[in-house]
């Protein structure tokens, strides 16, 4: 900050270029400004060339890249991955015959058809397929000549009444009512495990063709003429992100509403059409350069990232306006465009380097969170922000240089300033005395408790059944009420995985483990029933022996439980592997909200410690509720250590840029308290900490401390140079504070408009943004100043003092000349 207090004494009003020594400056400054053509040439080809980078970005997502890799739990999963395809990334369909029972031969046909269709749908795992239609799905029954068995779908069915009887009694002996056909019998379900790859080309499976390629599937078969009426229901992983991504393309509306408010409001503040479109235009290149640099990179926006665009423009938008408003003021006071933008340079240059290292502190502390997803998106805005340090740091004050601000705005804005005694600036001025700032940090700890109290009750993970990233009356969380209440089994489904020696699955001893796991699991709240091998085992026994429910156990007898399992495993592969070394057990939950995941895990937790052996393991968590329970151990083990590590590393960066532990304080209240705030906000919105919702609450640092930055610097730079913190603070009023009001209102109104998007996310992500955006400029404002007057001092250094007197002195002696 001293070289700005040198730089703004030396700031003198020059009309002329030919006046103004271009030598001075730091060597940036010369090596920007001396060669502004050149410089602008080199960012008018970069911008070209990204520009056409941009047409490889792609919009997709990845089921690896939303869960934490690297948790021992995920890669126990990972280990026995080939062996549980279908307890993973599957998709479920539904054909419900809304009149009548699935036994109606035009019917059945048309699920038949539907189930060949998506048989042949690229990325589907055919060999893990699952529906009545598919030759796995086997039925058994218990006879007095022994056990008698078959697929389901009988092999000689041709819709006559007959083969129909057969198919009823089949389904009955095979135990699917419930299971792959509605309890109602209304409705039949096709399992679709999801490749992670496209077996065609080998690259990540892109689910935004997968969900249209399922929903021209349902359009093609719910039209009238193509058979009897019919619904279909669809929910899984790649569904929902295919709905999401369709909706993504949303988020370009969204975009342009949100720049055109932003230019509206920014046009209204300094009617100079020319300077608004540059502010404007300057912020845009930004996402150019950024959308560019990723598609070269081979990063692919998600979900999750698209957010980034969005914000790096309002960080552009946020830093360009405080470049316009001081060229601004000084061309109103007379100096040439050119002079007043090399000015503005060294007035904030190094108060925008700060702040933008923050912001990018705020997206790279994002990656201590061990998911890929959010990694991926930590990188994309840390590049986001560097190019914001060349193209609104830089090339702006270079556009203006030449094009300025037009005459009448810049008087306007001194004739405004002039006049700005009123409320609001009394008001804002008041709190830096005692009576005032007393009251302000008084009022500020009783919100933050109430923040604290609220925030208190955060929950982390999902906080409603079905989707939360979509609107409750949205297609597919219709689709999984549908299911849930007219399937036993649900899709949310906690796996563990038992683990033996080769040939361990037919020891009794482990049978009678996985037994108890499964009984433990069946005793939590939420759970709705479990299967297992141990299951299967039990009855297969008991068929053995003419079905009496007296032998419905695992026996001790080895021989008869390893006939058991080898006629279980020939009918049911997939619930141990070939090697009969792992048994999957899987609890299925009425949801999968935070606290039913936490019981069910606790449980199994707790199993693990006090029956685990040498020779047995119990693994969790496969399933999507166990993945999603392991991701929410993420979040939570991930939230401390990222605050710690963005405030630790804002407040280092605020030392640096001030030289002084009492104006880090200042600069990181009004933080703390929109962090609080915000998770206050969540718990009212009802919103749960997870994935998605994470990095908006980091992000939130890093952007909310520009405003502090460019208030504390003005401030300090005059209180610095003698001035009293009142006279000190209204000169940052003036100079910087107005445009951390624009700034502030701008953005929010322009975050504010996704509350209306189709998708809940984007909506429930526009409002925290907003309130954020808002907060933290309310709070820089009105904060800064109370804290100040008890952690700065009034009195200006003895060296500045005498310096001030000098100047004093000097012009008493030019006035009596």
């Amino acid at each position: 900050m001293n070289s700005a207090n040198a730089a703004a004494e030396d700031m003198l009003v020059i009309g002329n270029v030919a006046d103004f020594d271009k030598r001075t400056g730091n060597l940036l400054e010369r090596i920007v400004f001396n060669h502004r053509m050149l410089f602008i040439v080199l960012c008018l080809i970069v911008t070209a060339g990204l520009a056409w980078q941009i047409r490889h970005v792609s919009i997709n997502a990845n089921f690896d890249k939303v869960i934490p890799t690297s948790h021992p739990y995920i890669q126990n999963y990972f280990a026995n991955r080939d062996n549980l395809a279908s307890l993973g990334n599957t998709v479920r369909l539904v054909v419900e015959n809304p009149g009548g029972d699935i036994y109606n031969p035009e019917f059945l046909a048309l699920t038949r058809k539907i189930n060949d269709d998506l048989f042949l749908t690229n990325g589907v795992d055919r060999s893990w397929m699952r529906s009545i239609w598919m030759a796995s799905v086997r039925w058994t029954e218990v006879t007095e000549e022994g056990f008698r068995g078959g697929t389901v779908m009988p092999d000689d069915y041709d819709g006559s009444a007959g083969s129909i009887e057969a198919l009823k009694r089949n389904l009955r002996s095979a135990g699917l009512v419930g299971d792959l056909v509605g309890s109602d019998q209304r409705s039949i379900m096709i399992v679709l495990p999801i490749l992670a790859t496209d077996s065609n080309t080998g690259a990540p499976l892109d689910y935004g063709v997968l969900g249209h390629r399922l929903e021209e599937l349902r359009a093609k078969y719910e039209t009238v003429g193509q058979g009897p009426p019919v619904k279909i229901h669809i929910v899984g992983f790649a569904k929902l992100t295919g709905d999401l991504i369709d909706g993504l393309h949303l988020v370009m509306l969204f975009f342009m509403v949100s720049a055109l408010i932003t230019a509206l409001i920014i046009l209204a503040y300094t009617h100079c059409l020319r300077s608004t479109l540059l502010v404007v235009a300057c912020s845009a290149v930004s996402v150019v350069w950024q959308l560019g640099i990723v598609s070269a990179l081979g990063y692919a926006l998600d979900p999750y990232s698209i957010l980034v665009p969005f914000l790096i423009f309002a960080i552009g938008v946020s830093h360009a306006a405080q470049k316009m408003n001081g060229i601004m003021k000084d061309i109103g006071l007379g100096t040439h465009r050119y002079i007043a933008a090399r000015y503005t340079f060294r007035r904030l240059f190094m108060a925008g380097l700060t702040a933008l290292l923050a912001d990018a502190v705020g997206f790279a502390v994002l990656m201590i969170i061990d998911v890929p997803v959010i990694k991926d998106l930590a990188v994309t805005a840390s590049i986001g922000v560097a190019v914001l340090i060349i193209t609104n740091l830089l090339l702006l004050p270079v556009l203006l240089s030449y094009v300025g601000v037009g005459a009448r705005a810049a008087r306007r804005s001194l004739q405004y300033e002039a006049k700005q005694n009123g409320l609001l600036l009394r008001g804002l001025e008041a709190l830096t005395q005692r009576n005032w700032a007393r009251w302000t940090v008084i009022g500020a700890i009783l919100l933050t408790m109430g923040g604290l109290w609220g925030a208190s009750h955060l929950k982390i993970g999902d906080l409603d059944a079905g989707a939360p990233e979509l609107r409750a009356d949205s297609r597919y969380n219709q689709d999984v009420g549908y299911i849930n209440d007219h399937f036993r089994l649900s899709g949310d489904q906690f796996v563990v995985m038992v683990k033996t020696p080769a040939g361990g699955c037919e020891r009794y001893e482990t049978l009678k483990e996985v037994e108890r796991l499964s009984w433990a699991l069946q005793q939590v709240p939420g759970v709705l029933g479990t299967t297992s091998l141990a299951d299967n085992v039990r009855r297969t026994i008991a068929g053995l022996n003419e079905g009496n429910p007296k032998w419905l156990t695992i026996s001790r007898n080895p021989m008869l439980v390893g006939g058991a399992v080898n006629w279980t495993l020939a009918d049911n592969p997939e619930v141990a592997d070939t090697a009969c070394s792992l048994i999957p057990v899987i609890a299925y939950l009425a949801d999968h909200k935070s606290d039913t995941l936490e019981q069910v895990l606790s449980v199994v937790e707790r199993f693990a410690r006090d029956h685990g052996t040498p020779t047995l393991h119990v693994l969790p968590a496969a399933g999507s509720a166990g993945i999603e329970a392991v991701t929410n151990i993420v979040v939570r083990e991930s939230i401390l250590k990222m605050y710690a590590a963005v405030y630790g590393a804002v407040a280092l960066l605020c030392f640096i840029a001030f030289r002084s532990w009492r104006a880090v304080f200042v600069a990181l209240i009004p933080l703390v308290m929109t962090s609080i705030l915000s998770k206050a906000l969540m718990v009212f919105l009802g919103i749960g900490l997870k994935v998605s919702t994470l990095p908006v609450i980091a992000l939130g640092v890093g952007i909310g401390v520009d405003y502090s930055l460019y208030l504390l610097s003005v401030q300090l730079m005059h209180q610095r140079a003698g001035m009293s913190l009142q006279q000190a603070y209204r000169h940052a009023l003036q100079f910087t504070g107005k445009v951390v009001a624009l700034v502030g209102v701008t953005l929010a109104a322009g975050a504010v408009t996704w509350a209306w998007s189709p998708i809940k996310f984007q909506a429930d992500m526009g409002i925290l943004l907003a309130f954020m955006f808002l907060w933290n400029m309310v709070g820089a404002l009105v904060l800064i100043p109370a804290l100040s007057h008890f952690l700065f001092r009034e009195q200006p250094r003895p060296q500045l003092v005498r310096s001030v007197r000098a100047r004093r002195k000097f012009r008493t002696r030019v006035s009596h000349v």
